[in-house]
Order: structure tokens, then C-alpha cells, then sequence
């Protein structure tokens, strides 16, 4: 009982410390609409579908990505056109599955897939989070456009690193 008592009477006064010496401070409220927030480089948002120059999707429906998924949040089919390239046919990402690791990202070779710093796209219902290929080639289309108005460089281009395998066996 005394011990119950004593660490009431002790948290009381603690947590009105801190009451106290955070009470004449400025307070700390970020003005979002007005002023959007600064997210870090690696910051994951919104996916996309990125394209070529001559405007034809990168995709090639490969299913790295869908393999690297740790939850399985993408499902895709691929076909072929008439030259015998590949592209997919449906391409499906449920946003309400991922949990925006990035692993879709780095295991994808014709870097086709990407997050972007977009955080504002919720929505009403629960069918409007799962993004079809058009959606996804549309929100890069919506990117872009952004990006070369603005005249920002492309910040979602990854540089690969040349990693420089040794000759020999690194002994431990």
C-alpha cells in the first residue's frame, strides 16, 4: 500500500514538472496547408509506374518486385506484343497491404517501380487503394509534369553503386 502511494505521490509532481517547463516555451505547430512539411530524401509515399523518354512504360512484368514484397501487396500478369516485348498487362499494388518498405523499388532492373514523397492521397473507400497500372503511369505523369514545370531535378532516379568486388578473399 505505502509503496502504491508513494509512487502516486511521486509521479504527480513529475509530470506537472514537465507541465511547467514546457508551459512558457513556443510551441512547436507546423502550418500545413499553407506551408507543406519537408520529408527527408528517403521518405516513401505514394508509388508509380515510371516511362521511358518516348513515352512507353518501363515495365517489363518481370516479377521482381512481387517477389520482394514482403506482404504481397502486388499482383501482376504479363503479356507480349506482337514484336515480343513484354509488358504487363495488369499491374496491381493494394495500398492498404504495403507497408512502404521499398523493397519493390530496389529489386526492380528496369527501375520501373518507385515511392514518391507524395503523402496526400487518402480516400473514402477501401477500393480506391488498390492501384491499377493506369493509376500508377498516371500519378508519374502528374510527377513529372510537377517536376519540369517547377524545374526540379529528378529526384526518384536512382545511381546505381558500382560495387568493386575484391580479387582476393577478404580473410577474417
Amino acid at each position: 500500500m505505502w509503496h502504491a502511494l508513494k509512487t502516486v505521490l511521486w509521479a504527480i509532481p513529475k509530470g506537472l514538472s514537465i507541465t511547467f517547463r514546457y508551459l512558457f516555451r513556443r510551441p512547436v505547430t507546423e502550418q500545413y496547408p499553407r506551408i507543406r512539411p519537408k520529408f527527408e530524401d528517403r521518405y516513401r509515399g505514394l508509388h508509380y509506374l515510371t516511362r521511358y523518354e518516348d513515352g512507353s512504360e518501363r515495365c517489363v512484368c518481370c516479377g521482381l518486385c512481387a517477389a520482394a514484397c514482403p506482404v504481397d501487396c502486388i499482383y501482376m500478369e504479363p503479356a507480349e506484343t506482337s514484336d515480343g516485348i513484354r509488358y504487363a498487362k495488369i499491374y496491381e499494388i493494394n495500398a492498404l497491404r504495403c507497408i512502404y518498405c521499398g523493397f519493390c523499388e530496389e529489386a526492380c532492373p528496369e527501375e520501373a517501380i518507385f515511392l514518391g514523397h507524395e503523402f496526400e492521397f487518402s480516400t473514402y473507400e477501401r477500393d480506391d487503394f488498390i492501384y491499377t497500372k493506369e493509376m500508377l503511369l498516371e500519378n508519374y505523369d502528374k510527377i513529372e509534369k510537377h517536376r519540369v514545370a517547377k524545374n526540379i531535378k529528378p529526384l526518384f532516379r536512382k545511381e546505381r553503386q558500382q560495387f568493386k568486388i575484391p580479387a582476393e578473399p577478404l580473410d577474417h
